[in-house]
């Protein structure tokens, strides 16, 4: 059940008179046949300095959170921790005062846990499982349920943390939670704690759709107004068979779980990307008179919208900048495709693929991930996304862009001086090598220099 030096840990808090129960994720993920390092354990019968005591035999003690009862042995991966209250002295989720209290029955201890699937304890000598709120019974039934409401509506984060267990584990929250939710207020919040709660929801969601439906019934999208205004923009319905844009959104959320690749730093430009790719469209789509839906320039005003949105989370700038290029580029390359464009726009788009610091495979991802979150004819849709790869393929250009053959320096060497018309030059080269696919420096400048050296 856990490993051997941490079992020799609880033997020992045994011996000293306390139990140690496993708790949290470990607890539920074991009762969902899912493999768990997540070790959370609390320890009842001792006091702080008694169970720092038993951990300094098994190494160096790390007090991570002393003033919350929270303690670690140096070289092992786990939490223990003094079972508490949070006593409420003041307004918001920051007006707690922290009470230790080792003589505390499991159950209220358990009590101050956010979900019944949350606060699931487990003896990992005897495997005695201790569920004083029937979360296995919500597990089996796949419900989210607050332990308490009182105690859940103290911090508003919970909200934002069901809708990442939505998604995660494919649950569906009870009514009384939703109404619960609706009245909480995520204006208070960190940035950066929600942005922690995207990730989590977008990183390990089976479904985010379920996640940002969630967040939708529960009304919490009146703080994301980015998000908002997708539900009910109209969208073409040729192109569009499968509704608004807030529906194709999470569709496209849906698909882009498929493309996630293991490597967490594209996965999230990738997730934010499905999430925000047509977060555009409210401010340019336009019913025209002939019952066509237009939403000219959504991927511009998209990028300004990211901003807006991940900036307001706290979200690092490598990562908006990333979004940002996504969005931007989505649409190219099918619109390459289906307009027949010559190598040169090919080799300009790789250039503004690196530009934005991605890929042309991470793109592409989101492309094909776009294109399956729609109806109609999705075959066609992604041959013509394999036609784009295997064009960049024949170009030399699925890993990198071209590399300017001209330089700087062959610049000089014909006597040129850096300065405006330097730049220039550099520009039309960069632009010939674009068109015609020249890799020598010397056809190339004889071209644009008219295979002339000038003086200075």
């Amino acid at each position: 059940m856990i490993e051997s030096k941490l079992k020799q840990i609880v033997e020992r808090i045994a011996s000293a008179g306390g139990r140690a129960l496993l708790v949290g994720g470990f607890v539920r993920d074991r009762l969902r046949a899912q493999p768990s390092k997540d070790y959370d354990l609390e320890v009842y019968g001792l006091t702080l300095d008694q169970l720092h005591d038993v951990l300094e035999q098994s190494g160096p003690v790390i007090a991570v959170g002393r003033a919350f009862g929270v303690l670690r042995v140096k070289g092992i991966d786990a939490d223990f921790s003094i079972p508490r209250r949070d006593n409420k002295q003041g307004p918001g989720h920051r007006g707690f005062v922290v009470e230790l209290d080792p003589s505390l029955d499991f159950a209220a201890a358990a009590r101050r846990r956010d979900l019944t699937i949350n606060a699931i304890g487990l003896d990992p000598l005897s495997g005695e499982i201790l569920d004083p709120f029937q979360g296995q019974a919500d597990l089996a039934r796949g419900i989210l349920r607050a332990t308490d409401e009182q105690t859940f509506a103290e911090d508003p984060l919970r909200a934002l943390r069901v809708a990442q267990f939505a998604a995660r584990f494919e649950m569906q929250a009870d009514p009384a939670l939703v109404a619960l939710c609706q009245t909480l207020d995520l204006s208070e919040l960190a940035g950066e704690r929600i942005y922690e709660e995207f990730r989590k929801l977008l990183l390990k969601g089976r479904r985010p759709s379920l996640g940002l439906q969630f967040m939708r019934d529960a009304e919490l999208l009146r703080f994301f107004p980015e998000l908002a205004a997708l539900v009910g923009t109209p969208q073409d319905p040729k192109h569009h068979a499968e509704g608004d844009v807030w529906v194709h959104t999470l569709c496209v959320l849906d698909a882009a779980v498929e493309e996630r690749s293991g490597d967490e730093d594209d996965d999230l430009a990738l997730m934010f990307g499905a999430l925000c790719h047509d977060i555009g469209k409210p401010e340019t789509t336009e019913l025209l008179p002939d019952g066509k839906v237009t939403s000219y320039d959504h991927e511009n005003v998209g990028q300004q919208l990211c901003e807006s949105l991940l900036g307001t989370m706290r979200a690092p700038k490598e990562l908006i900048a990333r979004v940002q290029a996504l969005i931007g580029l989505h649409g190219a390359p099918l619109q390459l495709v289906k307009q027949g464009a010559t190598p040169r726009a090919y080799r300009r788009l790789a250039r503004r693929i690196a530009d934005g610091r991605i890929t042309p495979s991470l793109l592409l991802r989101l492309v094909r991930a776009d294109q399956r979150g729609r109806d109609g004819d999705v075959a066609g849709r992604l041959r013509l996304v394999d036609t784009f790869w295997s064009r960049l393929q024949s170009l030399g250009l699925q890993e990198k862009p071209p590399i300017d053959v001209v330089k700087g320096s062959d610049l000089i060497a014909r006597g040129l001086q850096p300065g405006p018309r330097f730049k220039e030059i550099l520009a039309a080269c960069r632009d010939l090598q674009d068109k015609t696919g020249l890799d020598d420096a010397e056809q190339i400048l004889a071209r644009v220099l008219g295979d002339s050296r000038p003086d200075s």
